[in-house]
């Protein structure tokens, strides 16, 4: 399959090597990747703010460049979630509403991309230690991802899964939620290192980088070893682990 990559603002900006490894694992998967460097954000952070007539510009912009791919493949489930919310943004224009909806049907959050699309769930990655999963909110919510991410971490070689107790909390970070209302996003996201740091992994994984970068900083400066990485990190992962791992 031939697949258009969406890498999204803050992985090109911040976290570059999740575009990398997304790339690298979509290949691993038999797929051609494509890259539009015409792209630009989608406009969720105009969107979640309020300010509607700019996100609606982003948007049209976005469904123009992507449209005409047979896949819109990103290492984000809150912004494939946008992709899908489109549609809100054209309720009195049918054309548009239209051509929403239809790049939406062809957008995909990777994990879900790779086991729910393609039918993959192995793609010879390795990895040694105890591993956590942390259910990005809007990936969880918005796209009913779950059971697909964890599918794939325990195919990686070396690997021991790890079900967090609040796996499913949010981290707190929220978007401008963080900076609005800092002290109750720490609250919250103390909750979910406490819960990191009690199932002793080496590393927590998520499917937006905006969550690792929350968790990651907190983590930092506790002074915690515990790594914090992209599904499509430890999916283009290949340590060399011992033979009777699993």
């Amino acid at each position: 399959m031939r697949v258009s990559l969406f890498v999204t603002c803050l992985v090109d900006q911040l976290w570059p090597t999740i575009g990398s490894a997304t790339v690298e694992v979509l290949r691993r998967a038999g797929c051609e990747v494509v890259f539009d460097e015409r792209q630009t954000c989608c406009g969720q952070p105009a969107f979640n703010t309020g300010y509607r007539s700019e996100a609606r510009s982003l948007a049209r912009r976005f469904i123009e460049i992507f449209e005409d791919a047979d896949a819109v493949v990103s290492p984000s489930g809150s912004c494939t979630a946008m992709v899908h919310h489109f549609r809100d943004l054209f309720a009195d224009d049918d054309q548009w509403r239209t051509r929403a909806q239809a790049l939406a049907s062809r957008t995909h959050e990777l994990g879900s991309f790779l086991v729910n699309v393609l039918g993959v769930d192995d793609v010879g990655a390795s990895f040694g230690g105890r591993v956590g999963w942390h259910d990005a909110c809007h990936g969880l919510r918005d796209l009913n991802v779950h059971r697909e991410p964890r599918r794939l971490i325990q195919k990686v070689r070396g690997v021991e899964f790890v079900e967090l107790a609040n796996a499913d909390a949010c981290c707190g970070f929220g978007g401008t939620f963080s900076v609005k209302y800092p002290e109750i996003s720490v609250a919250i996201l103390d909750n979910k290192i406490d819960a990191i740091e009690k199932a002793g992994v080496r590393a927590i994984v998520s499917s937006d980088a905006s969550c690792l970068m929350q968790i990651g900083g907190r983590l930092s400066r506790n002074g915690s070893a515990v790594k914090p990485m992209h599904l499509a990190e430890l999916l283009a992962a290949r340590e060399d682990v011992p033979q009777t791992m699993t």
